[in-house]
């Protein structure tokens, strides 16, 4: 079969590789839809570490099953699916209670970093166990159920939050998970959406996915602009969708005593924590990772256009031009917010 192959940092080879085989319990996806998630342009240059080369990366995605194992009674050949990037086990503590994305045996789909080694599904074929199978509902295309797995997390990230009707809530980064956060805390009842970002176009997209109000590069002084925008306050609620020391400490300071903060970006591994800030107004943290079964969520909201996903996907390619994209992506090319390749 063909695959898009990171065969070293910032090098691609669309080349012929091995069919991959399935187990009992697996099924065989032929790929029909991939995206490429940051977390793929961050492995790409090797910043992450967790995108060790050689590796079919991909872990957004959707197709057609094509074979079944031995076991798998729920699904046949022919089925459309997508599937979560979380490979749980089933079987520890944590999957039994529900929380898989806390498996204590968790990998992610085309990810390779040193423990264990996953192909994704930057292919024409993927091998999925088929406990992490989702159908996909008539009128959702494969493009569209690509999408679900960001879309998941951002419905998880709003699912754990002490988030209530008529909330003030501010959004840290407007990038795919940002945007899909807006549609989120739209749904859930917001009064107001706060959207911080530097990038014009993408607070152009969020004002269009319903925020209520943007802040970009222009502002001088972020929290007293949130503050403003709050009745001298500060939010409710804020979502921190980038993970990275001025976001989060924005964050921090954007929102009222006894306010609560959702970590949902991870970029950086660490930053500065303001303790006393945090502990002398009583803000709340959660942090969310990942999901945990929210994909039949996902899927029938975009089956019932209760949020737009299309307008975050902003070019199709071929599979074969990836590294192409890839380059694009990295380069922080304007414009560029979701880039879907079509094997």
């Amino acid at each position: 079969m063909k695959a898009l192959v990171l065969t070293d940092y910032f090098k691609f080879q669309y080349m012929d590789v091995e069919k991959p085989k399935i187990g009992k319990d697996d099924v065989l996806v032929n790929v029909k839809a991939c995206a490429v998630c940051g977390s793929d342009v961050h492995g790409y240059d090797g910043q992450s570490g967790r995108r060790i080369p050689p590796l079919i990366m991909g872990h957004e995605a959707s197709g057609v099953i094509a074979e079944v194992g031995e076991n798998v009674t729920r699904y046949k050949p022919g089925d459309k699916v997508t599937f979560d990037s979380t490979v749980y086990c089933g079987e520890c503590y944590y999957c039994k209670k529900g929380m898989i994305n806390l498996c204590e045996n968790r990998m992610v789909l085309g990810v390779s970093c040193g423990d264990y080694r996953n192909e994704g599904a930057m292919a024409e074929y993927v091998s999925v166990p088929s406990r992490i199978l989702y159908k996909i509902p008539e009128g959702v295309t494969f493009n569209q159920a690509a999408m679900v797995e960001p879309l998941s997390i951002a419905v998880h990230a709003v699912r754990i939050s002490p988030v209530k009707m008529g909330d003030k809530a501010a959004v840290l980064g407007a990038g795919t998970i940002g945007l899909l956060l807006i549609q989120c805390l739209k749904a859930a009842g917001c009064s107001e959406i706060i959207v911080v970002d530097l990038d014009d176009a993408k607070l152009e997209t969020a004002r269009k996915l319903g925020a209520t109000h943007t802040i970009g590069k222009e502002e001088t002084d972020t929290v007293s602009k949130i503050q403003k925008l709050t009745g001298g306050l500060g939010a409710d609620i804020a979502f921190e969708a980038v993970g990275i020391n001025p976001t989060f400490n924005t964050a921090v300071a954007g929102v009222r005593r006894g306010g609560s903060i959702v970590m949902v970006g991870n970029v950086s591994p660490k930053v500065d924590f303001p303790l006393q800030s945090c502990v002398t107004r009583q803000i709340s943290l959660f942090a969310s990772c990942a999901s945990a079964g929210e994909y039949d969520i996902c899927l029938d909201m975009i089956s019932k256009r209760k949020l737009d996903v299309d307008s975050l996907i902003s070019k199709t390619a071929p599979l074969s031009e990836g590294g192409l994209w890839f380059d694009k992506l990295h380069a922080q090319e304007p414009g560029l917010i979701k880039v879907v390749l079509n094997p």
